[in-house]
């Protein structure tokens, strides 16, 4: 069965600003296989946001349960700046270093947009779907 948690606002991984629904992060951690770690990112992944990502990305991988691969499921963001994507680029690199195989699962132009301007979709392995992302060879 699968290990699910949902981030709450008091959650570090999920940050509310306001009261404007619009004005957050939200990240879930679920593991669909052992080996297997699935982070779906919501909202607004910008300086005030990015941090909790980070941190929820840093802390799979310092995990002693053997993640092998990590996929980020980024459709449900909504706004992707420029700390969100030196975010990205610094877990990928620390899932590299940690032998982690680091995968996005992105079909919005929110993200792929960003990732594009900045020249780094060639850095990522990027797929329409998590469910392509997780069996990808």
């Amino acid at each position: 069965m699968p290990d699910t948690r949902e981030s709450s606002p008091t959650d570090p991984s999920s940050v509310r600003r306001g009261s404007d629904a619009d004005d957050q992060i939200t990240v879930t951690t679920t593991t669909p296989a052992p080996g297997q770690a699935v982070i779906e990112v919501g909202g607004e992944v910008d300086m005030l946001t990015s941090p909790q990502l980070r941190g929820v990305v840093l802390e799979k991988l310092d995990e002693s349960a053997g993640v092998e691969l990590i996929v980020l499921s980024l459709d449900s963001v909504t706004f992707l700046g420029t700390s969100g994507l030196a975010v990205l680029i610094e877990v990928r690199e620390a899932a590299h270093k940690a032998g982690v195989e680091l995968r996005l699962a992105c079909t919005g132009r929110r993200v792929l947009r960003p990732l594009t301007i900045a020249g780094l979709v060639p850095m990522f392995d990027i797929h329409d779907t998590v469910g392509q992302a997780l069996v990808a060879t």
